[in-house]
């Protein structure tokens, strides 16, 4: 194996390992949904304080998705279902890049898939977040996910493409 294979071969693991663990992570955040909101509100310093008494929009935000979580998961708990099936997708996801990870030149579809989905993250975003009333700023930091994907993607699909390029040692 020469050098550059070796460094290749380091980077995609590296750079896969970090997707796989993003979509991890953000598979499990989005369980405790409600926990979260409450964190992110004492954090704040808004602790219990109503919507209206928010010193910023930011603030007014988190206040009103607190309580609409509290009122929802108090009446509605399985409501609570779809994010847990959200959560569950985005650990799937991980899974199917562990295919990437141990062998990048075959499965370097996934890059490719992982590219594509980032770059839907976007118009999906600034649409369904307006038909449901979600503020502007809100959507643009989900948007901001599809960075987070797009890069990582595709910095292993160059590199898997180098790698693929490479004459094979007999």
């Amino acid at each position: 194996m020469t050098a550059r294979e070796t460094q290749l071969r380091r980077r995609l693991r590296c750079w896969t390992w970090l997707l796989i663990i993003g979509l991890v992570v953000s598979g499990v955040t989005a369980l405790p949904l409600q926990t979260e909101l409450e964190m992110m509100s004492r954090w704040f310093g808004a602790g219990e304080l109503s919507p209206v008494q928010a010193s910023s929009d930011f603030v007014k935000w988190i206040l009103l998705v607190r309580d609409g979580l509290r009122e929802t998961n108090a009446k509605f708990p399985f409501l609570a279902y779809g994010t847990d099936w959200l959560a569950f997708a985005h650990l799937v996801i991980a899974v199917a890049f562990v295919g990437a990870l141990r062998h990048p030149v075959r499965n370097l579809w996934l890059f490719q898939f992982g590219m594509i989905v980032s770059v839907l993250i976007i118009p999906w975003a600034l649409i369904t977040g307006e038909v449901r009333g979600i503020p502007i700023y809100w959507r643009l930091i989900d948007c901001s996910f599809a960075l987070g994907g797009f890069i990582p993607c595709w910095l292993c699909h160059r590199w898997t493409r180098e790698l693929e390029r490479m004459p094979r040692a007999a």
